[in-house]
Order: C-alpha cells, then structure tokens, then sequence
C-alpha cells in the first residue's frame, strides 16, 4: 500500500494579540520600518490553563467532524509539539484515550520545531508502507508563546499558538515522495530554552533577565532565537534542500505546482523565493492572522489553500521546513 494525504485541519484558539495590542505594549516598535515587512497582523495565544495536546485534540475533533472521519478507523497517533504534558507518560498516550481513538493504535511523541510536519509525514509514510498502518493521526502543536519573555519584543510578534491535525491513508497511489532531511546540531544554541530540562534544571538565576543587542529581553528558563544566524541558516540550507529534493525526485522546479514553506515571516520566505527562482503565484503565504505557529505552519497554510483552491486536486506541492535544531525537512506531495 502507498501513503497519501487524506485530510487536513486546523484549530487557532480564540485569544488574538493583535499589532495594536502589541504596539501598545512595546510603543518604541512604531518607528520600526522593518517590522511591517514579516507580514504579521495578529497571533493567536493559548489560555494559561491549556496545553499544546489541548489543542491538538481540538484540531483532531475539527479533521472528524469537517472530513466525516471515524476515529475507530485510526490506528496510529503521531504527536509533533515541542512542549508535552508531563516528563512521563508520553503525551500521544494521553491524546490516545481523550479522543476515543482504540486501544490497538500505536501512539508516540515527537519532539521537533518547524521542520516537524515534514519529519512527522516521513514517519506516518513509513509506518503505512512498512508496518501496515492504514490510516495514521499526525497532529503538530505549539504553545511556545508561553516560553517567550513578556519583554521579548522580537518573539511576541512573530509567534502565535495553534494546533493542525492531517490524515495519512493507505491506497493504491502514492501522494507522498520522497524525503529530504538534515541536522546541524553546532546550531542548538541557536533556538533554546536553556534552563528547566534535565540537563540545566530550574535555579534561582534562570530568571535573570538578559538583553540582547536589539533590546530585547529573554531569561535562561524562556524562548531564545538568534533572529539573524537562522536567517543566515535558512538562506544557506533552504535552496540546496530544494535542489538535492528535485534532484531525488527526478524533477525540475517548472514541475511543482505549488511551494508551502514553513512559515516562519513573510520577509524570510520572499527572499528564499526569490533566491530559489520560484514565481510569486506558486508559493504560499499565510501567517497574517496566525503568525508563526512552528510545526503548524505548513499544514495550516496547506489547509488554508485546498480551502482557497489555489491547491487543487492532482497537483504537485513541494513542503519544505526549517529551524530548531539545527534541522531541515522536504518532501513533495500529490493531493
């Protein structure tokens, strides 16, 4: 049997911080001519009380409901997040009973970043091709605005909360192709929560604020991101994942329909579409009302094409992620 994308879905939570709520919180960022250029309007942001797997459970019920899916048909559960209810059990465990999904269906955790639906589809394709899976429940989550600094003026723009959730069938055609990954992982320190795993657990000092060049402020126990090494990374790694992926795919660049990038902002993606040579009417942007929402970006902005019709049935898209890690993912896909 072949693997390929059945259905996809997605859920935002209902709190917004809008431009003008940020504005208001960092008014010195009006005269920033360059922030209007990442193409952000306004991010969704999770409740206190809920967690990433909360809302992967609420796009879950949205694939059912909206695609007419039986949950007793599922018989693998993939958990993309970065953050996870507890140290023990694993999260997907936990998903696993919540949406009454049967007790015969493997579950396991993955923790990636913005590479993670690509690497999350690698694994839902092995496991219908090799191990008999017939339809596997990848679901990515984020709630990393809970690790930013509240005096973080440069990752309180860029990121937003959500949660998607997509089907990967078996049948007789393939609609997944081939993968391209890749780690660095000299650029760890790059994307960090530096304090409160197991390595350099919570001390009084995790706390202490720290500024960076730009301004802004971040602690040893929040989300820190070298803004300007993964630009530097992305614009290196990002066209030579696409070349050696039209290469293993014996296809050229004219061949793919449509681009959906990880959506990280829109300055980053129209300088790797350019540099890569891609036109403007075959990539995808979308991140103005959701903002970068890590390992949901792709199946979002893919949601939100088949939605729009600018990816059609039959058409071949290429997904490529980057970020945390280092890491990088590609593949290219049939509808």
């Amino acid at each position: 049997m072949k693997a390929s994308i059945k259905a996809i879905s997605y859920y935002l939570p209902p709190d917004k911080y809008t431009n003008a709520d940020y504005f208001n919180d960092f008014p010195e960022q009006l005269n920033n001519t360059n922030i209007a250029r990442l193409g952000i309007r306004e991010r969704r942001i999770v409740a206190p009380q809920h967690t990433a797997s909360d809302l992967a459970v609420e796009s879950a019920n949205r694939l059912f409901e909206e695609h007419g899916i039986d949950k007793n048909d599922i018989d693998f559960v993939i958990f993309c997040a970065q953050e996870f209810d507890y140290y023990a059990p694993p999260t997907a465990c936990i998903i696993q009973d919540r949406l009454g999904i049967p007790q015969q269906a493997g579950t396991i955790d993955v923790n990636q970043g913005c590479s993670g639906y690509a690497y999350g589809l690698g694994l839902a394709k092995g496991l219908v091709e090799a191990c008999e899976r017939k339809n596997v429940l990848l679901l990515t989550a984020s709630t990393l605005t809970k690790k930013i600094h509240q005096k973080d003026k440069s990752l309180r723009y860029l990121f937003g909360d959500g949660a998607a959730a997509t089907l990967v069938s078996a049948g007789e055609e393939s609609g997944i192709g081939a993968f391209v990954f890749g780690t660095d992982g000299k650029g760890a320190d790059k994307t960090i929560v530096r304090d409160g795993g197991a390595r350099n657990p919570i001390t009084a000092a995790s706390t202490k604020e720290i500024q960076d060049d730009y301004g802004s402020i971040t602690s040893a126990a929040n989300f820190y991101m070298n803004g300007t090494a993964l630009f530097n990374f992305s614009l290196r790694r990002v066209p030579l994942m696409i070349s050696e992926l039209l290469e293993k795919s014996n296809k050229k660049l004219e061949d793919i329909d449509l681009f959906v990038f990880h959506q990280t902002n829109q300055f980053m993606n129209d300088t790797l579409r350019k540099k890569i040579g891609i036109p403007e009417e075959k990539f995808v942007n979308y991140l103005e009302n959701c903002g970068n929402t890590v390992s949901s970006t792709i199946p979002i902005a893919l949601c939100e094409s088949i939605k729009s019709g600018k990816a059609q049935k039959g058409q071949t898209i290429l997904l490529a992620g980057f970020g945390a890690g280092l890491s990088w993912s590609a593949t290219i896909i049939k509808l």
